[in-house]
């Protein structure tokens, strides 16, 4: 799976570069979509970019933008790619650097593997569950996996002591609705003091799976591709992605694409 793996990396490194160089311009090219969510010139960019590197591996993908794909087709597929070409448009547009590429391989509903590129600090979180989770800075946009295991940092399930900090609760920064602030209230009753990290996009799932953050709940709607790649950070760092109230690991490939809510921890 070596070379697979290869592809997505650089197709994510790539594809990021592009977005930077949209995000330096003045003219994203905001559109809206039937969902009423926002478009740019960087989420289709990045995806005609991302889409060229996948297809040398044969495999099926699913992508935010060219998500429409009948479940009768999908069905059939073992193993696919699952891309978000740019999460966080909003923060995007906001330019406050929030925002990922996603790229993860799921294989009979489970991640696989899954890689998480931040353009703005030119970060990149790497996931093969089983294996483990590692961290990389300015990756260069040949990285493969050899360079990633020689350069990378490892993200392992070592309890993360808290050294007399409060605990951290990831919040999405634009999605703050009134039941994850009950949700945050629940907390505060277990822990005591507790810590609300703000942030946008998967970035939320990658502050858990690296130990900067203790959990994140999500109790707000989701897609498939918003979340796959980071699950498999999560889990290759020893973690979980679960249905809020379960001890159900999230899945993927679903005939509604949407997630449940969920709870990193």
């Amino acid at each position: 799976m070596t070379e697979i793996y290869n592809i997505a990396l650089k197709a994510s490194v790539e594809a990021g570069n592009r977005i930077m160089e949209i995000y330096s311009s003045d003219d994203f090219h905001v559109s809206e979509k039937e969902d009423k969510s926002p478009l740019t010139l960087a989420d289709r960019a990045s995806h005609e970019i991302i889409m060229k590197h996948l297809e040398g591996s044969g495999l099926p993908v699913l992508s935010e933008e060219g998500r429409d794909i009948p479940f009768q087709d999908r069905s059939n597929w073992q193993t696919f790619w699952l891309v978000d070409p740019l999460d966080g448009t909003k923060e995007f547009i906001k330019r406050n650097g929030e925002f990922t590429v996603n790229i993860a391989l799921v294989h009979h509903g489970k991640p696989q593997f899954g890689v998480v590129y931040v353009p703005v600090p030119e970060e990149l979180y790497v996931g093969i569950p089983g294996n483990g989770s590692w961290f990389v800075r300015h990756p260069a946009a040949t990285i493969n996996l050899d360079e990633l295991f020689k350069e990378g940092i490892e993200m392992n399930s070592e309890k993360h002591e808290l050294h007399g900090r409060a605990y951290r609760v990831v919040a999405s920064r634009s999605h703050l609705n009134d039941e994850t602030q009950q949700y945050l209230d629940e907390v505060r009753d277990r822990k005591g003091e507790i810590e609300v990290v703000s942030s946008g996009s998967s970035l939320k799932l990658c502050l858990v799976a690296s130990g900067e953050a203790d959990e994140y709940p999500r109790l707000g709607p989701t897609m498939e591709w918003d979340v796959a790649a980071a699950h498999a950070v999560v889990k290759g760092a020893g973690k979980k992605v679960k249905v809020l109230g379960s001890e159900d690991e999230l899945s993927y490939n679903k005939e509604n694409l949407l997630n449940p809510y969920f709870l990193v921890i």
